[in-house]
């Protein structure tokens, strides 16, 4: 009994149900019927064999038949179904028995429906007024179909003719190049030495004007010690000179170094005089405080950048922008463009 009992609920459990969307319709209307079943998963479901043209019921034609999507009702239950499209040509109201479905070998039936076709009125008093078929006719043109259409191919336009200006523009704004020239550079000890030379040649250690001979001799010095050391001697005293020189750590001559600009002080300032030895010695000791820190891997060519005017940068600013604006508009162009083309396909289709 219990067994018996477990198999009829589970039978119970079997549902078959059928809907039609419209009561009613005229005569080649189509209407569709569903039928739906719910059972548990995995139950074999035999449907009934509908093809197209076949009749459901005297006069009434399955044009098609669809499977619905499967629905998961919950505890183990799910519920399929199909979908028949269904016409008519003669007016009736047909009774539409109950579906039936077998599920896992046992036959259930659906409720019965009923579907009423309808004819469409005649006019029999006057049988000779029959008109025949209209010629097809053309849509009437309805501007705000189009306005949008004609407004955005304005717009390209006025796009495509900014474009076009900007581009004359950036023609007639030519850029400014100005190469970079490349120097060949003296090096530091190599110009001390020419001027030390042109010292020499002059002979004005043997001359009486020992204030012109020092000058020249020191000048030459501040100006070496500024391009290979790196600090403004020409602007500093004697001694700030010699103290810098200090802290750079390069002790080399230090000491005839700040002899020598003593004696040139004394000389230029305190009228002092020299005798000849002395400064041939200290022009010796120039020589040798020239020889002694000199660098020989120091660059021999020299990249001098031109220097731009305030207008040329603000022409080559000018010309940046207009390259940006026309990549801007060149794009709003195409994708308006491509805009414009789709819509006015989409209206005559």
């Amino acid at each position: 009994m219990l067994l018996v009992g477990v198999a009829t609920g589970l039978h119970a459990q079997v549902v078959v149900d059928t809907k039609i969307d419209s009561l009613s319709i005229l005569i080649g209307e189509q209407t569709q019927l569903e039928v739906g079943v719910s059972a548990r998963k995995g139950a074999v479901t035999v449907w009934p064999q509908w093809k197209p043209q076949q009749m459901l019921v005297p006069g009434l034609e399955v044009l098609a038949v669809a499977d619905l999507d499967t629905t998961d009702l919950g505890d183990g239950r799910v519920r399929t179904g199909k979908v028949l499209t269904l016409t008519s040509f003669d007016e009736k109201l047909y009774a539409i028995p109950g579906i039936k479905v077998k599920v896992d070998g046992k036959e259930y039936a659906g409720n019965t429906l009923a579907l009423k076709v309808l004819t469409v009125d005649v006019d029999t008093l006057h049988p000779n007024q029959f008109f025949p078929p209209k010629e097809v006719q053309q849509n009437p043109f309805d501007w705000n179909e189009w306005s949008t259409m004609m407004w955005m191919s304005f717009l390209f336009l006025l796009l495509v003719a900014s474009w076009v200006y900007l581009y004359v523009r950036l023609k007639q704004n030519k850029p400014i190049v100005m190469p970079i020239r490349i120097v060949k550079r003296v090096l530091p000890h190599q110009k001390a030495m020419k001027a030390i030379d042109k010292i020499k040649a002059s002979h004005l250690q043997a001359s009486d004007d020992q204030k012109a001979y020092y000058t020249e001799l020191t000048d030459t010095l501040r100006q070496y010690i500024f391009e290979r050391f790196g600090f403004n001697a020409m602007e500093m005293t004697s001694a700030e000179i010699i103290e810098q020189l200090r802290q750079t750590g390069d002790p080399t001559m230090i000491q005839e170094l700040n002899d020598l600009f003593r004696t040139a002080d004394l000389v230029k300032f305190a009228k002092y005089a020299t005798l000849l030895n002395e400064n041939d010695l200290n022009l010796v000791h120039a020589i040798k405080f020239i020889d002694q820190t000199k660098r020989e891997d120091m660059p021999e060519e020299e990249r001098i950048k031109p220097q731009l005017s305030k207008e040329d940068k603000q022409q080559n600013e000018t010309r940046k922008v207009i390259k940006v604006l026309l990549w801007v508009v060149a794009a709003a162009a195409v994708a308006l463009c491509g805009f414009v083309v789709y819509g006015v396909y989409e209206l005559l289709r």
